[in-house]
């Protein structure tokens, strides 16, 4: 097997029990997201885990989302103390001594806080804030499930699924960056937001479309709010291209839980059989008087 390494001209691969660690600085209290590339090299339950000196994760590397036989994997920690040591290890009892997942390029960003923009109740609504996206990695970023975890990569959002998604940034409605859910309705996004206003009415709009990743076919992303729902279909041709969705819902708590899940399965008509889905982006929500304001 022959792989072309995302970044430079090397990468490492680790066996049964092998890790690849680093100490760094960082900013106590702060949070931070790694971002690495990896790659299978065998038919296998492959896994890895991620730790840094007070927490860890495991991420799974079985599925493949992209393309060259690459996939990004983030994964984020708030710091402990003013230095920390990362590692990724390999927990695997490979039968082959030639198995064991591939490593190349390995970056940390610090993350910030999310916030409100203007009268927009939603935190980081245009995925503007998430983990570092290498340069030549066409295929994104995926943000495995961490529901069990206490942070996110994406600020603001919840990974409320047993799938990934994908942080796009090749072909987004808005901005840089977009969310791509590539697991259909087990790769789902939420977030909690105050709707302090009972009674009242609050209109929930965002962006439905494809990232121009040669993702085809009818397309349908669901959205969940207040109670309600709305489903938003989408005819892509893998060319890029958008559709705007809105729902307008009556607050019946002071918190409501807003999610978006893609309703089927796709794959890439370029014979990979990579997984691919819907994006969406520029969340809003605000309040409203009446259904139709």
């Amino acid at each position: 097997m022959v792989l072309v390494v995302p970044e430079g001209s090397s990468a490492v691969r680790l066996g049964n029990e092998a890790s690849i660690s680093q100490k760094i600085s960082v900013r106590s209290g702060r949070l931070y997201s790694v971002t690495f590339s990896a790659a299978r090299t065998c038919a296998q339950d492959e896994r890895l885990n991620i730790s840094v000196t007070h927490e860890s994760g495991v991420i799974p590397i079985q599925t493949m989302y992209g393309s060259d036989g690459w996939d990004s994997y983030s994964w984020a920690f708030k710091a402990g103390g003013p230095e920390i040591e990362i590692r990724i290890h390999n927990p695997g009892r490979e039968e082959h001594p030639a198995c064991g997942p591939l490593i190349d390029a390995v970056a940390i960003k610090a993350l910030f806080p999310p916030r409100f923009s203007g009268n927009n109740l939603i935190k980081n609504g245009n995925f503007e804030e998430g983990p570092y996206v290498f340069a030549k990695a066409k295929w994104g970023v995926l943000i495995p499930p961490f529901i069990e975890d206490d942070n996110s990569p994406l600020p603001g959002w919840m990974i409320e699924s047993l799938k990934a998604v994908k942080y796009a940034h090749f072909f987004v409605p808005e901005g840089h960056r977009a969310i791509e859910l590539v697991g259909g309705k087990e790769s789902a996004v939420s977030q909690i937001v105050r709707t302090t206003s009972l009674n009242k009415f609050y209109a929930l709009s965002f962006k439905v479309g494809d990232a121009r990743d040669a993702c085809e076919g009818p397309m349908a992303v669901e959205a969940f709010a207040g109670g309600r729902k709305i489903l938003v279909e989408y005819a892509s041709k893998g060319k890029g291209g958008f559709k705007q969705g809105r729902l307008v819902f009556k607050a019946v708590s002071a918190r409501t839980r807003v999610t978006f899940l893609s309703t089927f399965y796709h794959m890439k008509n370029d014979h990979s059989g990579s997984l691919c889905g819907p994006v969406i982006d520029d969340v809003r929500l605000v309040a409203v008087r009446t259904v139709g304001g």
